[in-house]
């Protein structure tokens, strides 16, 4: 059930780093949704943005597992809880390295421990490749894709 995804980048590790970590780049990749927290291991995160609750809709949240500035960060997922009543329960970890391959960046994603039944498994497993295929697009381009959403 692990959701893993592998591609190479024409950018520098430190600024694909940046489309994950600043406002400018989550804003871009996550359909207009900034990243709050401090980043250290423990702390409490959120994905904030447009949604079913507004500007401020808090789209998925959870804790930091793990963080090296340009080459891991580990966090456990939360869906909102306008998305699921028990999104206390429904707990993912995601795991992102970025590797330096020649002149390009390999970026792995890992999205596992899924709980048995996770009523977002497929649409996640359909959303990931969209969202990569953004910080690509948008580290390689400064665009990022038209989904027509």
């Amino acid at each position: 059930m692990d959701l893993k995804y592998e591609l190479y980048i024409d950018a520098k590790p430190e600024d694909v780093w940046k489309i994950f970590t600043t406002p400018e780049g989550t804003k871009a990749i996550f359909f207009g949704s900034i990243l709050k927290t401090t980043f250290e291991i423990g702390a409490p995160y959120e994905y904030i943005g447009p949604g079913n609750d507004g500007e401020e809709t808090v789209h998925v949240y959870g804790n930091v597992l793990a963080y090296e500035v340009n080459k891991l960060m580990s966090y456990t997922e939360h869906p909102g809880s306008s998305y699921r009543e028990n999104h206390a329960e429904l707990e993912t970890r995601i795991t992102l390295t970025l590797e330096t391959v020649g002149n390009c960046t390999k970026l792995t994603l890992i999205n596992d421990q899924w709980p048995e039944n996770h009523p977002s498994y497929e649409s996640t497993k359909v959303s990931w490749p969209m969202i990569l295929s953004n910080v690509k697009t948008y580290a390689e381009s400064g665009k990022t894709l038209d989904f027509g959403w």
